[in-house]
């Protein structure tokens, strides 16, 4: 199945904007949590937990969405879809849900 770039463009696009109020959010959530907030000690403790929890997933999604860019940039190159350790193609379905992918199934698996 040969890849339909418009539509890799498309999905980006949409993943990108979803990622973008993910990220906004996050950033809300993760804020600092002040020392004279009236809250209990174990409520404190479990907005500390809470907040790391929301730091990691917000260093992630902001990883995924450099990675979208990227893959945006690419995408009119000569060898978007090849992987880049076998040069194999990249499975459709793959770019499909991962468009920043730059390996194919096998080769990332390794």
């Amino acid at each position: 199945m040969r890849i339909n770039k418009a539509e890799i463009e498309q999905l980006i696009h949409k993943q990108l904007t979803t990622l973008e109020r993910k990220i906004k959010s996050l950033k809300e959530l993760t804020g600092a949590i002040a020392p004279d907030d009236a809250i209990g000690r174990v409520s404190r403790m479990d907005a500390i937990n809470n907040k790391s929890v929301n730091d990691a997933a917000l260093r992630q999604s902001e990883q995924k969405l450099t990675k979208l860019h990227d893959a945006l940039k690419r995408l009119n190159d000569e060898d978007f879809g090849i992987c880049i350790t076998c040069k194999g193609a990249i499975q459709t379905g793959r770019l499909v849900l991962m468009p920043e992918s730059n390996k194919c199934i096998k080769c990332a698996a390794r």
